[in-house]
């Protein structure tokens, strides 16, 4: 005789909601030429076109924003810091070595900005034109000709580039390269701030 069929059992329903599912987030889009794969099979001047694209062209685009963003930040400092009496309208301050007077690094200008908004049409134009557009940026240059034009926020980043140039190129071992800066005229042509009195100055003003 065939067992006989229960009826499935029945639960009360609960009157709680489920929980809603968290948003995502919207991923953000890549570049069209980090999107391309490198097909395994097809003909060759595909595979070769896709391979020029992805390792060649995307590091070329993620390098030339990489620049354009650092001069639109100096743009910016600028724009904020224009007629400033302490950076003289550069943005940033450089500083020097009390005992031997070298150039030691770079830093924010910390006066209060001349102009709390500046327009975005003008940060573009900027940075894009003009002789200044590299100005507030600090590149490097070594003695084996290598060098970089003005891109790095500060001095130690440039410094951090040139120790990767050192240690590709000559071992790790310094050859006497170093970092230099790009200023406005007004700040080129401003006077240098009096170092302190010595004893011949001190001799010369009382004679």
């Amino acid at each position: 005789m065939p067992a006989k069929r229960q009826p499935a059992r029945r639960t009360a329903r609960s009157n709680t909601r489920r929980a809603t599912p968290a948003r995502r987030r919207p991923a953000t889009r890549k570049h069209p030429a980090r999107r391309v794969k490198i097909p395994r099979r097809g003909p060759l001047h595909a595979r070769l076109g896709a391979w020029l694209a992805l390792r060649v062209i995307a590091p070329m685009v993620a390098d030339r924003q990489s620049v354009m963003q650092s001069r639109k930040d100096a743009a910016i400092l600028r724009a904020t810091h224009k007629g400033c009496t302490t950076c003289h309208g550069n943005g940033t301050i450089y500083t020097k070595s009390k005992k031997t007077g070298a150039w030691t690094g770079s830093k924010p200008c910390p006066a209060k900005p001349t102009k709390e908004k500046v327009s975005r049409w003008e940060i573009n134009k900027a940075a894009r034109v003009g002789a200044e557009k590299r100005s507030g940026l600090v590149g490097w240059t070594c003695p084996c000709g290598k060098k970089e034009k003005p891109r790095y926020r500060d001095a130690k980043a440039a410094t951090s580039a040139l120790r990767a140039h050192e240690k590709h190129k000559h071992g790790g071992t310094s050859v006497g390269g170093t970092w230099y800066a790009q200023q406005t005229e007004a700040a080129a042509l401003a006077p240098s701030k009096p170092g302190p009195a010595t004893k011949t100055r001190a001799k010369a003003a009382t004679a």
